[in-house]
């Protein structure tokens, strides 16, 4: 199953993270994405562009309208998105589909910039787990970080490379998000596979 393209699955009795709601979107997304390590460029760019628009919201919004935003922003091509403009961004704040915000919308032109300057992106991101994955093994009543040493890391070698929207407790969601971060916890029916327990 490609991480691109979620099948949306049925709710059903597996014991999952808590903060996975019902929802057959998230329910998919926990299932077949979250926390899988993930080396493809393209899917790390996107994410990273979704995660600092999620910011002060609900990942499930952003779910939601993961189509809208992979139609408006030219399916996350770095290339592309980094020739857009002022006019691009005035022309996004009336797109409804997506998340209208200036700020957000400006950066995304400017990380594009910055992650085609870099000499190999998919690298320095996982740079701060020392290229493998790091296997946490929380139980429910763990207290996960929200801003953890590699988020804190990672959020300054963005930051000395140019990247915007991408400060600790958003690179902590990335991370994890990524698979760089294996947070799913002991319960979950995904912690076996992703832990190799």
């Amino acid at each position: 199953m490609s991480i691109h393209s979620l099948s949306v699955a049925a709710p059903d009795s597996l014991s999952r993270c808590r903060w996975c709601t019902g929802d057959p979107l998230y329910v998919s997304y926990h299932d077949q994405e979250w926390g899988v390590p993930s080396r493809d460029p393209l899917h790390l760019f996107e994410m990273l562009i979704l995660e600092g628009f999620q910011a002060g919201l609900s990942w499930l919004t952003i779910l939601r309208k993961r189509e809208a935003f992979r139609a408006a922003f030219y399916n996350f091509d770095p290339q592309a998105l980094a020739q857009t403009d002022a006019p691009w961004v005035m022309g996004q704040m009336q797109n409804a589909a997506i998340i209208r915000n200036r700020l957000k919308l400006q950066a995304v032109g400017i990380n594009a910039h910055a992650w085609l300057a870099l000499a190999d992106p998919v690298a320095l991101v996982w740079s701060v787990v020392d290229q493998a994955p790091r296997i946490h093994r929380y139980t429910p009543e763990d207290a996960i970080p929200t801003a953890g040493p590699e988020a804190q890391a990672l959020s300054r070698l963005l930051k000395s490379h140019g990247f915007t929207f991408v400060g600790p407790t958003i690179c902590q969601s990335y991370l994890q998000a990524i698979g760089c971060l294996m947070d799913h916890t002991t319960d979950c029916h995904r912690h076996a596979a992703l832990s190799g327990d």
